[in-house]
């Protein structure tokens, strides 16, 4: 994974696009590395949290047009079906919450990447911009969906249609990120909220994810049911009974994600 890093630390798995002088712009090699990293840190009992960002002054430029332009390249259709949306699947059906640290310009499917996370950071100096239109193409990678999701119908229009770039601050003003911090402070910071969710019950993590994915697509009554059945796999789990146990005894609960 030569455009990629992974560190494992008090139970925080930091991922990080390293291809700074391509602005971390996605390569076949890299989507897939990256999804396959998603994957291995969702599926490690040692990790409860994964941060997502990038190395230099980008978050992602997105697709590497360069790569594009090389013989026998498979059809934007194929690429996006096999490559992009198994990224960002991996991303959303994942057991372990996703905290994109945007340190950048996140541009094109690199947007896309952090709309897909469960929480977003960004830098000050940070920005997005869908960018599709520039080269003739539409979003993609979940972007039509998530971003009207996040932000409302109408600012997702003018922001896919006009491709004009959001300031890290008009993000947080539209809900799109939950906080703007210092560039050199926003990888501490992303710990930091790493920490806080480590310390929380792995499991139950898992479900409010869960439920809230299915919420997007469900009525009010098949998300009451939902509740109630995930709140009975919750209420059943050995972190349950440490959480009632802990309160009781005034300590901090230990839990085991069992």
């Amino acid at each position: 994974m030569a455009d990629l890093r992974v560190e494992v630390e008090d139970a925080i798995a930091t991922i990080t696009l390293d291809r700074p002088d391509a602005l971390n712009a996605l390569t076949i090699g890299l989507k897939e590395d990256l999804r396959r990293a998603i994957l291995d840190a969702g599926d490690d009992d040692a990790v409860r949290v994964i941060v997502l960002t990038g190395a230099g002054r980008a978050f992602c430029a997105g697709q590497d047009l360069r790569e594009r332009l090389q013989p026998d390249v498979a059809p934007l259709a194929v690429e996006i079906r096999d490559r992009y949306n198994p990224l960002i699947r991996a991303i959303r059906d994942g057991p372990k919450p996703v905290i994109a640290a945007v340190n950048g310009v996140a541009a094109g499917a690199g947007a896309s990447l952090a709309f897909a996370c469960d929480v977003r950071l960004a830098a000050d100096s940070a920005s997005f911009v869908l960018a599709f239109a520039r080269v003739g193409l539409i979003p993609d990678s979940g972007a039509t969906w998530l971003l009207p999701r996040l932000v409302g119908a109408s600012k997702a229009a003018e922001l896919a249609l006009m491709n004009e770039p959001l300031s890290a601050a008009d993000a947080e003003r539209f809900g799109l990120v939950a906080r703007v911090a210092p560039a050199a402070d926003l990888i501490a910071e992303a710990h930091r909220i790493a920490a806080g969710l480590a310390a929380l019950a792995p499991r139950a993590l898992a479900l409010t994810k869960q439920a809230l994915s299915a919420s997007q697509r469900s009525t009010f009554e098949e998300a009451l049911e939902l509740e109630a059945e995930l709140q009975g796999q919750a209420g059943d789990s050995d972190d349950h009974r440490e959480g009632i146990a802990a309160f009781l005894e005034k300590r901090q609960p230990r839990f085991s994600g069992n």
